[in-house]
């Protein structure tokens, strides 16, 4: 080993959630190393190919809707701090069947924690967007206050931030081995050539969690996903015009993005997927040919207008817990470990807070949230560590 050195914390990880981490990590006082196996922002984990929905009207446990009101606050923070634009407001305009999914309780839940939504019915939605040809069957929930992030700026601004207040980011280094000192000790930190101590580490590790096992051995099954930019006809479908969108289809589960700059409209199917593993090539678009067809069938049936030339298809990552909730909690059996994975195609929004609510975790020790659905002990007993 060339390099001993020695940190508070070591985050394992330095994709969306780790950067965000470090960051406030960083600020509170701690020497920060992060450690990331490329160069982030970049294209082998699962934040680029921006935009990213932000959306506050969650379904499931109320404290989603917390996170993602405290969220959008901090990423207005961070445009402040570095001057850089990464919010978009948007709104978001949330389609579904209704024989599939009804957004009333999902209103009733938000307007409890003072989100502000509408509800409109199959014709007023093609009265409000013309573009969309909807059945009467099909309800919506409008969120006027939400949007979209840039992702990779929102990565770029974390970096910025992190370095600006002393963290340390160590790229192109694969983590090799995590090994816990018994006691006070401590947890050192292997890659290929180094070796690093702490007295905790954080794993945000993402779609890559299977290559620290059996150190951590968490439920996340990693898929590939695909999404497509398609021409449009018209102004209708632009930035400025059109909303982010989620839709609850017989066909799937879809959400999108307005063209934004004329780069087209931005698709992708968030059920499905073909499984991948680390180490694996991942497929580029088009190595399927359903990569296209999935996508372009629902644009054809509800928003035709949307359904022109491919101007750009892309294949990326989802890491996906059974549950689709995501996992924040200490390590089984080592209390100066913490992990935060399988945020299974919806996190990035969350990125700002959990990376906010981790340094708070390693810190103080508690935060103003319930974590108890982000548990390990919802999958019953997890597996143990091997060393």
């Amino acid at each position: 080993m060339s390099t001993f050195a020695s940190y508070d914390v070591i985050v394992v990880g330095a994709g969306s959630m780790g950067m965000s981490a470090g960051y406030y990590l960083a600020r509170k006082g701690l020497r920060t190393l992060l450690i990331d196996a490329y160069d982030p922002p970049h294209r082998e984990g699962s934040h680029h190919g921006e935009p990213r929905l932000i959306r506050h009207a969650y379904s499931g446990d109320p404290v989603y809707t917390e996170l993602a009101i405290r969220a959008h606050r901090l990423w207005n923070e961070v445009e402040e701090l570095t001057g850089t634009r990464l919010l978009e407001p948007s709104g978001v305009l949330n389609l579904a069947d209704r024989g599939l999914y009804s957004y009333k309780q999902r209103i009733a839940q938000a307007e409890a924690l003072g989100v502000g939504t509408e509800w409109l019915d199959a014709a007023e939605i093609r009265a409000r967007w013309p573009e969309l040809t909807i059945p009467d069957s099909f309800e919506a929930m409008v969120e006027p206050d939400a949007g979209y992030l840039y992702s990779e700026r929102c990565l770029e601004a974390y970096r910025k931030l992190a370095l600006a207040q002393g963290a340390e980011l160590l790229t192109y280094s694969i983590v090799r081995e995590v090994k816990v000192h018994k006691g006070e000790g401590g947890v050192t930190v292997y890659t290929a050539d180094d070796e690093f101590h702490a007295g905790a580490v954080l794993l945000t590790a993402g779609a890559w969690f299977s290559t620290l096992a059996p150190f951590i051995d968490l439920p996340i099954r990693a898929v590939r996903k695909v999404v497509g930019w398609f021409e449009t006809t018209g102004p209708g479908f632009d930035a400025g015009r059109f909303p982010g969108f989620t839709l609850g289809t017989p066909e799937g589960g879809y959400y999108g993005f307005p063209s934004i700059g004329g780069a087209g409209l931005k698709i992708g199917r968030h059920d499905g997927g073909v499984p991948w593993a680390p180490g694996k090539t991942l497929a580029p678009f088009g190595s399927y040919p359903e990569d296209e067809d999935v996508l372009r069938r629902v644009l054809s049936t509800y928003m035709p207008g949307a359904a022109g030339r491919l101007k750009q298809g892309v294949a990326c990552k989802y890491e996906l817990t059974p549950d689709e909730d995501f996992i924040i909690d200490r390590h089984p059996e080592h209390r100066q470990v913490w992990v935060a994975g399988g945020f299974s195609g919806h996190g990035f929004k969350f990125a700002s807070v959990v990376g906010e609510l981790l340094a708070d975790l390693l810190v103080e020790g508690k935060v103003g949230y319930s974590l108890q659905p982000f548990a390990l002990d919802r999958f019953g007993q997890p597996a143990r560590s091997g060393d």
